[in-house]
C-alpha cells in the first residue's frame, strides 16, 4: 500500500534530523493534517547507557521537557503538530485523532518503558472558550530516562529514506544567564481582593459553593533566551513536582491530573494551602493549622469529590483515603489526597482528560457555574494556565499534570529585543474566605516561578 501523503506544510524531514543547537529562536510552523489524512509514522527506540542529565538534549529556545524525581523526557524537532482553538481539532476529538495516528504508526520499541516508542507532548487550555491554542506535538527525537535506564527515540514519516540506527545527539551548551522583568498584570492586588469579595457574594447567593480565582503578573524576557535555564532552576528547587516545558509554557506543578499506566489510573488532588513557617516550630504549627482549618478541609473535599465523580463511570474500582495528608513543598503545605482505580474500558489518558478537566481544584463547584463566575471576575484569558500539560503514548498511557506554578513565554515580535511573559497564581474561594489571606496565598504560589525567573 502506498504511504499516505504528507499534509501541506508537513514534510518528511520534520525535526528528525535537527540537533538541539540547530534550532532557531522561533518555533517551526507545522501544519495540522487534514481530518481525512492520517500521517504514517515510523518510530525506533534504542537503549542507551545510563545518564544523569538529559535537559541539554532539548532545544534552548523552544524546549520540550517533562520530569519528576529523575524520570525525564527531553525532545526536539517538530515532526507533527496539532493545534486548535475550542474543544476539538476538527470533527474528531483529540483522543480519536491520536488513536488513529498511533494505529497507523510503525513502532520498533524493544525497551518498553514509560515514554519510549511513539509519544506526543500536549498542553491544553483551561477554558474551552479560550482564544489561545491547544497543542499536541510529536517531536523528531526524544531522549529519556526512567528507573536508571536511558534511551533515544527517532520519529519520522514512513517514506523518509532509511537512516542509521538512532544515536544520542550532541548536547547543546547552555546559553548565558538571563532574568525576567516582571510587574503587576491586569488583576492587580487591589482588584483581586475585590474579585474575592464578589466571589464570596456569589457563594452567599448559592450561585456556587466554591470558585478558584487567579491573578496575573506580566513582563518580558530577553529575546533568544535559553529557556532551559528556567527549567533547570525549577528542577533544582522543586524535584518532587512535575517540571514541564511545552510550547512556551514552563513550570513546576505539584498536582497530578491523571496518570494512566497498564490499565491503572491514578491522580493526586491538592486543595487547601498554607505558607511554610519561618522556623521549625512555625512550620509545624502551619502544618497542624492547615489540617484543622475547616475552610481548607471544605475546599479539599469539593476537589476530591470532583475527581471521584468524574472517574467513577470509567473505572471498575476506585479508592481514595478518607482524610487528606499534608504535602510539604519548599514554599507551601498542601492538603493532598491520592486517588487510584482500575479502568473499566479501553480508555486512554486523553479520554480521561476530557472528563476530569477542569477539576474543582482549579475551577470550583459546581464546575460549570464556577467557570461562569471566573469568566465574569477574571479580566484575562487564562490560556493554558490551570489546563492539562503532559504526554501520551501510542497505547494511550501517559502522565498529565495541572499546569500550575508556571509562566507562558510567547514569541518575540520581529526585531523586538524582548519576548512577553505572563505568570498566574490562584486560590480557592469558599464562604469564609478572607480577601487579604487569599491574596497572600497567591503571593506564596507565585514564588517558585518568580524566583526561578530572577
Amino acid at each position: 500500500m502506498p504511504a499516505a501523503p504528507h499534509p501541506p506544510g508537513v514534510g518528511p524531514t520534520g525535526g528528525t534530523r535537527d540537533r538541539p543547537s540547530d534550532r532557531g529562536s522561533t518555533l517551526k510552523d507545522v501544519t495540522e493534517p487534514a481530518d481525512d489524512v492520517v500521517p504514517r509514522l515510523r518510530v525506533i527506540t534504542r537503549e542507551l547507557p545510563p545518564m544523569d542529565d538529559v535537559l541539554a538534549y532539548t532545544t534552548p529556545y523552544d524546549p520540550l521537557f517533562w520530569s519528576r524525581r529523575g524520570e525525564t523526557l527531553a525532545a526536539f524537532g517538530d515532526l507533527l503538530t496539532l493545534r486548535w482553538v475550542g474543544e476539538h481539532p476538527g470533527d474528531a476529538t483529540i483522543s480519536e485523532r491520536w488513536r488513529a495516528i498511533a494505529a497507523a504508526a510503525e513502532v520498533d520499541d524493544p525497551v518498553q518503558l514509560p515514554g519510549t516508542g511513539l509519544i506526543a507532548f500536549g498542553s491544553f487550555v483551561f477554558d474551552p472558550r479560550s482564544e489561545r491554542e491547544n497543542v499536541l506535538r510529536v517531536p523528531g527525537m526524544v531522549v529519556g530516562r526512567h528507573g536508571g535506564r536511558a534511551w533515544v527515540t527517532r520519529l519520522a514519516f514512513d517514506d523518509t529514506p532509511d537512516e542509521p540506527e538512532p544515536e544520542l545527539p550532541p548536547r547543546s551548551p547552555f546559553g548565558p544567564h538571563w532574568s525576567a522583568t516582571l510587574g503587576p498584570g491586569r488583576q492587580t492586588a487591589e482588584k483581586y481582593q475585590d474579585a474575592v469579595r464578589q466571589a464570596i457574594e456569589a457563594i452567599g447567593s448559592r450561585e456556587v459553593a466554591k470558585v478558584v480565582l487567579a491573578r496575573d503578573i506580566v513582563g518580558t524576557v530577553p529575546a533568544g533566551s535559553d529557556l532551559r535555564r528556567l527549567v533547570r532552576s525549577l528542577l533544582e528547587g522543586y524535584p518532587d513536582c512535575w517540571v514541564f516545558a511545552v510550547d512556551g509554557l514552563i513550570g513546576a506543578s505539584p498536582e497530578t491530573l491523571v496518570t494512566v499506566s497498564g490499565g491503572t489510573v491514578t491522580a493526586r488532588v491538592l486543595a487547601g494551602t498554607v505558607a511554610r513557617g519561618g522556623d521549625a516550630d512555625a512550620d509545624v504549627a502551619a502544618s497542624i493549622g492547615l489540617t484543622r482549618s475547616q475552610k481548607d478541609q471544605d475546599e479539599h473535599r469539593f476537589a476530591v469529590q470532583s475527581v471521584l465523580t468524574a472517574l467513577g463511570p470509567h473505572t471498575s474500582s476506585l479508592a481514595a483515603e478518607d482524610q487528606p495528608f499534608t504535602l510539604k513543598l519548599p514554599n507551601v503545605w498542601h492538603l493532598a489526597t491520592d486517588v487510584e482505580g482500575v479502568l473499566s474500558e479501553d480508555a486512554s489518558s486523553l479520554d480521561l482528560l476530557s472528563v476530569l478537566h477542569p477539576t474543582a481544584a482549579v475551577a470550583g463547584t459546581p464546575t460549570r457555574a464556577a467557570i461562569d463566575v471566573i469568566r465574569r471576575l477574571e479580566p484575562f484569558d487564562r490560556g493554558r494556565y490551570a489546563g492539562a500539560v503532559g504526554w501520551t503514548s501510542a497505547s494511550g498511557d501517559g502522565e498529565w499534570a495541572i499546569a500550575l506554578r508556571c509562566a507562558q513565554i510567547d514569541r518575540a515580535a520581529p526585531s523586538s529585543p524582548t519576548a512577553p511573559i505572563t505568570a498566574y497564581a490562584g486560590a480557592g474561594i469558599v464562604a469564609d474566605s478572607v480577601p487579604e489571606s487569599e491574596l497572600l496565598e497567591t503571593r506564596v504560589k507565585f514564588r517558585p516561578i518568580v524566583e526561578a525567573l530572577a
